[in-house]
């Protein structure tokens, strides 16, 4: 990229003239006179140094704009190169919640590693909000959603599978009302709950049970209040939590129940009592969410393609 866009670009990522000139090693007048003589060329103000953090003027939106799709191109070239000299090598950068990246992924990406050792791979963990965003700006190769109002402007594939579960307090006495229905920790992994014998419950039975539940914006909180509402009552809600896998360690400790994924069961067995779900929500299916473009690199193909078949 040439130094002038490298200047304004870096200016625009941190907001900041004197943030920018470290990043870039110079100083804060040279980086100052380069973006002045830019504007100056174009006779048109690139940043609103009224405002701080720097703002882009419509001026500077367009150029902004033009740099990033002069990177996506330049990234591509250097993709079809790299790929058509067939080399072993390439780099993946993709994107996950906690639950994916500490709990369905590791034992995968690590035999992928295995079969292409050349491959670099690297994992970036954030809300699923903010993976979209970064897809859409080319920052990831990939990422994985179960939720469809982040998949309409991508390419996606079918991933896998999970099923949410109720979780419950062992010591909760509607666990003794529930016994037929009850699943162990043990039973999950085993698949029990994957049967068509295996009893599936509402949460009627729940309308006076504490809840631990995960933050409004998450893909399960979203479920869990679908779930509720079919059930008629607005649960009465202790703690709200961020993070999946802290709400089910949590209610390790609580008199209440919380919602789980099967799979985070099979990985970290808690003393809990467990049941299945009557409601079409409660399967989710994850996928695959690629950038629409007209090239995906060899790399990317590769690990999609040892995901799908071994999730």
């Amino acid at each position: 990229m040439q130094q002038e866009f490298r200047y304004v670009y870096q200016v625009y990522k941190e907001g900041s003239i004197s943030k920018a000139a470290r990043s870039l090693y110079i100083t804060q007048p040279a980086l100052s006179i380069a973006i002045q003589k830019i504007e100056d060329s174009i006779g048109l103000p690139l940043f609103d140094r009224s405002r701080h953090p720097l703002e882009l003027t419509p001026a500077g939106r367009i150029y902004i704009n033009t740099i990033e799709k002069m990177k996506n191109i330049d990234k591509e070239l250097e993709q079809q190169i790299q790929d058509i000299r067939q080399l072993n090598t390439g780099h993946v950068c993709m994107g996950g919640s906690h639950y994916l990246n500490a709990y369905i992924l590791p034992e995968h990406l690590a035999a992928f590693n295995a079969l292409h050792p050349g491959i670099e791979l690297e994992l970036e963990e954030h809300s699923a909000a903010t993976l979209a965003s970064m897809l859409s700006a080319h920052e990831l190769d990939m990422t994985f959603s179960c939720n469809e109002k982040f998949m309409m402007d991508f390419e996606r594939f079918p991933a896998f599978t999970d099923h949410v579960l109720l979780a419950v307090q062992e010591n909760l006495p509607i666990n003794h009302l529930l016994s037929p229905s009850a699943l162990s920790a043990q039973e999950i992994a085993d698949g029990r709950h994957l049967s068509d014998a295996c009893p599936a419950i509402t949460l009627e039975p729940f309308r006076d049970v504490d809840f631990i539940l995960l933050s409004s914006g998450n893909n399960l909180h979203d479920r869990s209040m679908e779930m509720f509402q079919d059930a008629g009552f607005e649960p009465h809600v202790i703690m709200q939590l961020s993070q999946l896998v802290t709400a089910y360690h949590m209610t390790e400790h609580f008199p209440a129940a919380t919602f789980v994924s099967d799979r985070l069961v099979m990985h970290s067995q808690a003393h809990l009592k467990y049941y299945k779900l009557d409601y079409e929500c409660a399967k989710r299916i994850f996928y695959v969410l690629l950038p629409k473009q007209n090239y995906t690199p060899v790399a990317v193909k590769k690990l999609i393609e040892y995901l799908m078949l071994h999730l």
